[in-house]
């Protein structure tokens, strides 16, 4: 399944917590941990903000402090070489990353970089892709680079049981790629996150 636009609009946050996030990610040191929660480095198209902050509030809903690049006020004001080294300072320290994959995202040279950063340091387990399409639109006609099959996916799934008769709730996971079993692993996303 790819979300469509729009999905997590019912998950929009308040103005108090983009504030108390900007406030967070503006005293962000790799040096000492902004929060006592888990950290979830979002990485993602500026241009598709509306999405973003949909996306921010379901995390939220899980208790997941949310870095983004955009509010950091340590951030270069032009982009440069420090912009870079700042990126990978963070998503180091951020216990999992994740990629908002609009077809903007996935057409710009950053969040290409940030995705190969991210996965030399978060590894499968730590790392998601979170597919996303314009309204309207077939799955089929989603753009997703075919590298982007290699990590593991957020989805919403239907309650079911599996073939071991085991029973999955309706809700978030996190879907791992088939391993050369044919064997597909699912987490429940607020699971995923505390791993």
């Amino acid at each position: 399944m790819i979300f469509e636009r729009g999905h997590f609009q019912s998950k929009s946050i308040n103005e108090s917590f983009v504030n108390e996030s900007l406030r967070e990610v503006k005293m962000f040191s790799h040096n000492k941990p902004y929060s006592n929660s888990n950290t979830v480095f979002l990485s993602h198209k500026h241009s598709d903000l509306k999405d973003l902050q949909g996306v921010m509030g379901l995390l939220k809903e899980y208790g997941v402090k949310v870095y983004i690049d955009s509010m950091d006020n340590k951030m270069p004001k032009e982009t440069s070489g420090d912009t870079a080294k700042r990126i990978k300072e963070v998503v180091k320290f951020c216990k999992k990353f994740i990629l908002l994959a609009t077809e903007k995202a996935i057409e710009s040279y950053w969040c290409n970089w940030e995705l190969g950063f991210g996965d030399t340091h978060k590894f499968i387990d730590n790392i998601a892709v979170l597919p996303m399409k314009e309204q309207g639109t077939y799955d089929h006609n989603y753009k997703g680079n075919e590298y982007l099959q290699i990590y593991p996916r957020i989805e919403y799934n239907k309650a079911f049981i599996n073939i071991h008769g085991h029973f999955f709730k309706e809700g978030y996971y996190v879907k791992k790629p088939a391993n050369k079993e044919g064997t597909v692993y699912i987490t429940e996303l607020s699971e995923w996150l505390k791993q």
